[in-house]
């Protein structure tokens, strides 16, 4: 029997929130992994999902083969079809949303440049490195000053916890320290203790442990040249000859 939705991805904290997602609510669905450095995302069959060429994106079968792309908007359809991990009251649901945008439109992308710059580009532009970086541990301090308060991000356990947490927990990959932040600690431990997080995390397995920063070896050395040629060039690196 065909999965309900085939959930398109790669071991990315974007791609992870779809598949955390899709685990709590337990539906149904088969996974496709692109290799992004090979440019899998660029191919005529995925453009014609997301037409923008990035992961993750999700067609959903049960609804005439519908395809919605852009991690946040994954999220918010999902809870919307489901009725859970989101309120349904206006109030309820706008609280939820605003911390989804607060991760779309902050955390994320800033923790994105520290990445580029910090790990990604050969030559180390310690202004950038500094100013994305010291943005990052700005928007994790509103967090945690929320977090003081609240026990999740918008009243119940949500999306929009699911999505932050997707990439707080990799802080140590872009440089980040969440140091004195006990009640961001707190929260991050407790999402990360969930079932459904975990199995999540493995639907791709990162190639790559980004939440403890990865490490000197080979491995972390040949993670962060492939993702330099993407940046650097604007191109996935061509596969290599065997």
């Amino acid at each position: 029997m065909r999965a309900m939705i085939t959930l398109y991805t790669a071991a990315t904290p974007n791609g992870h929130k779809v598949s955390i997602a899709l685990e709590e609510l337990a539906l149904p669905y088969e996974l496709r992994v692109l290799d992004l450095a090979a440019g899998e995302q660029q191919r005529p069959g995925f453009l014609a999902i997301n037409p923008n060429g990035r992961i993750p994106a999700i067609v959903d079968h049960a609804a005439g083969d519908f395809a919605v792309f852009e991690s946040g908007a994954i999220l918010v359809y999902l809870a919307e079809k489901t009725g859970r991990l989101m309120p349904q009251d206006a109030k309820g649901r706008s609280r939820v949303l605003q911390w989804l945008m607060f991760q779309m439109g902050g955390v994320g992308p800033m923790m994105g440049q520290a990445n580029v710059f910090y790990r990604y580009l050969p030559e180390k532009l310690q202004p950038a490195i500094d100013r994305f970086q010291a943005e990052g541990r700005r928007l994790f301090e509103v967090l945690d000053g929320h977090l003081a308060q609240h026990e999740w991000l918008a009243g119940d356990y949500s999306i929009a916890d699911i999505a932050n947490w997707a990439w707080v927990r990799t802080h140590r990959w872009s440089g980040i320290s969440i140091d004195g932040l006990p009640h961001l600690r707190r929260w991050r431990d407790a999402i990360r203790e969930r079932p459904a997080v975990q199995r999540g995390l493995e639907r791709p397995p990162a190639p790559l442990r980004l939440a403890q920063g990865g490490s000197d070896d080979a491995q972390a050395q040949a993670f962060a040249e492939r993702a330099r040629t993407m940046v650097v060039t604007g191109r996935p690196q061509p596969p290599q000859e065997t």
